[in-house]
């Protein structure tokens, strides 16, 4: 039996509908079914539901975007720092092996050499760093509190987006924005994510940190000439001149814009799309929710 923490979520239900359609056993875990952050409580559900691996997709994003964690930084930390430590609780006591979706975001632009980042750099937008939103700094803490946890898969997903019209997919969003910031990044089909993430476990890969974003990376520019291509080809896309414009206009804190090295989870034998097939895809299928 797979748990799932966090269900209800945009990844969480992601993955609940990648074991339906599969057929694998899971129970999705609410917020009212237990209390995350009462080991005692998520030892008990361990226990009851004979748990072989745990999921947590919980957390706080904030909406509509990172800037509502700048106001709301207490339910930012507990849902993103305090919770994973709640969750080493209660697995490391039932030897229960899990996976954590952690961000990229904790990651700006590339490493000083100009490549990627990979799972050995040390994380450059956090609060040790003095640079980052308090989102992303969040999520950093989150990843220290599970340092050496055994039988521990940290997931890093990066600006999710899917086929599915939602608030949370990055495709979605752009289409909303009046005016977009044109940046690199590294980014994560949803399906992609759940499908390469769980394969981890299914595949007994070795625990630890894995980069679970598609295959290279895009630009705002590059993805706006797709949906262009295949959903708006009238829609006229408007873009900052520069960041320093975006952030005096547009934003309540940085963001994080970054490239990330997915080869660690590739040499696993695990299979994840090139971003540009994985955008195509997703744009031939989009389903719109207007």
């Amino acid at each position: 039996m797979i748990l799932i923490l966090g269900g209800s979520g945009y990844i969480g239900s992601a993955y609940v509908r990648y074991f339906e359609k599969r057929g694998i056993p899971y129970r999705s875990l609410s917020r009212r079914d237990v209390n995350y952050y009462e080991p005692e409580q998520l030892i008990s559900a361990i226990d009851a539901h004979q748990c072989e691996f745990l999921i947590n997709a919980a957390g706080y994003t904030g909406k509509p975007n990172v800037d509502a964690c700048e106001i709301h930084r207490a339910e930012c930390l507990l849902g993103n720092s305090v919770l994973p430590g709640m969750i080493r609780i209660a697995c490391e006591k039932t030897k229960t092996p899990w996976g954590h979706v952690s961000s990229g975001c904790i990651y700006t632009g590339t490493r000083a050499d100009g490549c990627a980042f990979t799972e050995m750099d040390p994380p450059n937008f956090c609060f040790r760093t003095n640079n980052s939103s308090f989102y992303s700094g969040s999520k950093a803490l989150g990843e220290d509190c599970l340092a050496d946890s055994p039988q521990t898969y940290i997931w890093r997903l990066r600006i999710p987006f899917s086929h599915i019209d939602s608030p949370r997919n990055y495709i979605s969003k752009l289409l909303c924005y009046s005016r977009l910031l044109d940046v690199a990044n590294s980014i994560s089909h949803v399906d992609d994510f759940v499908h390469a993430s769980y394969e981890c476990w299914t595949k007994r890969v070795p625990f630890g940190i894995y980069h679970v974003t598609n295959t290279g990376h895009t630009s705002t520019s590059e993805v706006v000439s797709l949906i262009q291509k295949y959903l708006h080809p009238d829609r006229d896309f408007r873009f900052f001149e520069n960041e320093d414009e975006f952030m005096r206009t547009a934003a309540k804190t940085p963001r994080s814009n970054c490239i990330l090295d997915n080869s660690k989870l590739r040499a696993t034998g695990i299979d994840i799309p090139d971003i540009h097939t994985a955008l195509e895809r997703a744009l031939r299928n989009w389903q719109s929710s207007t």
